[in-house]
């Protein structure tokens, strides 16, 4: 069956891999599968037909056949358990694998968007000065936590996961804040996810659907 999933018809990174289809797409690409884009606009995120795959109106949804799925992290763990790849076959490493996906989700891109929302949303609020410094704290808090569990080990736990694929995703949104720099064991680690052949491939090909949309 044709696996197709939706994307920006125009992503708001012009194609930085920051928005959340890149993760759907690594994930397909490191399993190996052959996949469809179905590009949406704003407009159209809110009309019916999408809000029917995904009642948020956001991005990306997948689907399969009759299977229709939203938010990232559902898609992945589906990807991750029906195809080989991305989640190890010892029954107690999987379940480790799987929460580093919800830590990554739940632990660590919560603090992260909040910075987003800071600068960007905030920005010209009276108070966001002051409410700043406390939201980096709140990013280094956790970075300090990870890279502590990292230390000198190439992923999160043994071999390359589900869980390093979201929790690369996760720490990419930081890398124009300059934080991450300030971590260069999860520098050089998102660095390792981001040479993967499949993330590479993942990269390129939402690039390409933003440089060629008008």
């Amino acid at each position: 069956m044709t696996i197709t999933i939706t994307a920006f018809e125009r992503s708001p990174d012009g194609g930085k891999g920051l928005a959340r289809d890149t993760r759907v797409r690594w994930a397909l690409e490191e399993a190996g599968l052959a996949y469809e884009v179905r590009p949406v606009s704003f407009q159209a995120l809110k009309e019916p037909a999408h809000l029917a795959r995904h009642p948020f109106g956001q991005i990306p949804t997948y689907e399969e056949g009759d299977l229709v799925l939203f938010e990232t992290g559902a898609i992945v763990l589906h990807i991750a358990e029906q195809h080989a790849g991305l989640l190890p076959t010892d029954a107690h490493a999987r379940s480790r694998a799987i929460t580093w996906m919800f830590a990554a989700l739940s632990t660590m891109e919560p603090p992260i968007l909040d910075l987003v929302t800071a600068r960007i949303l905030e920005g010209d609020k009276p108070w966001s000065q002051e409410r700043l410094p406390l939201v980096m704290d709140r990013i280094r808090a956790r970075l300090d936590q990870l890279s502590s569990h990292l230390g000198n080990s190439e992923w999160l736990d043994a071999a390359f996961s589900a869980g390093d694929l979201m929790m690369v995703s996760v720490l990419l949104r930081l890398r124009a804040s300059g934080i991450l720099d300030e971590y260069p064991k999860l520098s050089a680690y998102v660095a390792r996810g981001e040479a993967r052949p499949a993330y590479q491939r993942a990269f390129a090909a939402q690039l390409a659907l933003n440089t060629s949309s008008s």
